[in-house]
């Protein structure tokens, strides 16, 4: 990388300049208006932070768990689709960065480098399946029974992807894989090579509406719970009430997520939706959140307000497309000096110490 990129944002700026405008439009998009994809990133700013002075910070760290797991960093990688769009290396790279971060690493089902590439290429990577439901149950079957053998450490089920959401600019483009790629985890040329074609809109969506179930319920998240012994976490959930069945039915985590604005627009940006779910959850299960977070300072404001881990999908996409494994661990690397400055500067030695006080919403701040 020629360029000094010292934010996510300078990584944004020039990803967008490298990247084919196809793959551009498809990581960067949001449904239909996109007002949910702008809120996840508006919303960080309805959050002020609330400095502790006086306080020894002249040792820190960040290092938390994950479901028992050490890690070095209270946030980690998002699973986002296809990335050797983004740079050859793909999946691949952006685990290698997040391994030597010591930040976890989420591997989509529609990755383009599979489940045993990624396992081989990131061994001390700290590594989750996301997953969804197939309406043949035995490919879903298969794929947990491979995360499990290739040492993945969760399973990540996706619950808000019945279907794909409305994206105008991939049904603009009539999106679809490029030619040279395939969804690595699929082993028949049918299966893998099928987002590759779209006689009509949008090739991705036209793969899910194809082969996912929409008929999924709550007992399908008991019959993945009854074949695997890997912990399984539920992302997409955004109200009090699917967190309180999501504990009920055994998650060992609670994801709020709206799956990057990408599914329904007008639904709450994932920091609004965040104290909601915490508040649900009470401490029975771990809580995560992804959704518009690009700083430093994002990840504290979400720490404050009850969330275990923070995952990152674009910025990373931005990092990787800016120079491969060097981009991803630089962009993981931005966002960990940027936390270390917050908490030094608003009193706060370990992520213990970033509590709910340390956060209030502008609006109840001006009424005081």
């Amino acid at each position: 990388m020629s360029k000094q990129l010292v934010g996510v944002q300078d990584y944004e700026r020039e990803a967008h300049r490298r990247l084919p405008r196809s793959a551009l439009d498809y990581y960067q998009s949001g449904a239909l208006d996109e007002v949910t994809l702008r809120e996840n990133k508006e919303a960080m700013e309805r959050w002020y932070i609330r400095p502790r002075f006086l306080r020894d910070v002249s040792q820190r760290t960040m290092a938390t768990t994950l479901l028992g797991h050490r890690v070095a960093v209270p946030f980690g990688v998002a699973p986002t689709a296809m990335q050797r769009m983004a740079h050859p290396d793909g999946e691949v790279a952006t685990a290698r960065a997040a391994g030597r971060h010591g930040a976890p690493f989420t591997l989509s089902t529609i990755a383009t480098a599979s489940i045993e590439e990624v396992a081989t290429a990131a061994p001390n990577t700290l590594r989750l399946f996301q997953l969804y439901i197939y309406r043949d149950r035995e490919v879903t079957a298969s794929l947990v029974r491979r995360a499990e053998a290739a040492g993945y450490s969760a399973l990540v089920l996706t619950v808000d992807a019945p279907y794909f959401g409305i994206r105008r600019a991939d049904i603009r483009n009539k999106f679809t894989l490029p030619p040279h790629l395939r969804l690595a985890n699929f082993q028949s040329a049918e299966e893998s090579g099928r987002v590759n074609t779209s006689p009509g809109g949008s090739g991705i969506n036209e793969y899910v509406a194809s082969l996912f179930d929409a008929a999924l319920t709550w007992e399908d998240v008991a019959w993945l719970k009854g074949i695997t012994k890997l912990p399984l976490v539920l992302k997409g959930i955004l109200t009090k009430e699917d967190a309180s069945l999501g504990v009920e039915a055994g998650a060992a985590a609670i994801w709020v997520s709206n799956h990057g604005a990408r599914q329904v627009d007008g639904v709450a940006p994932t920091m609004e939706a965040l104290p909601e779910v915490v508040a649900a959850v009470h401490g029975r299960c771990e809580v995560y959140v992804d959704g518009g977070f690009s700083q430093g300072a994002h990840i504290f404001k979400a720490l404050a307000l009850g969330a275990n881990m923070v995952f990152l999908g674009r910025p990373l996409l931005w990092g990787l497309a800016c120079g491969g494994e060097e981009g991803a661990w630089g962009v993981l690397n931005t966002v960990h000096t940027e936390l270390d400055s917050v908490m030094a500067l608003s009193g706060c030695a370990t992520v213990q110490d970033i509590t709910r006080a340390m956060v209030v919403r502008r609006d109840t701040l001006a009424h005081l």
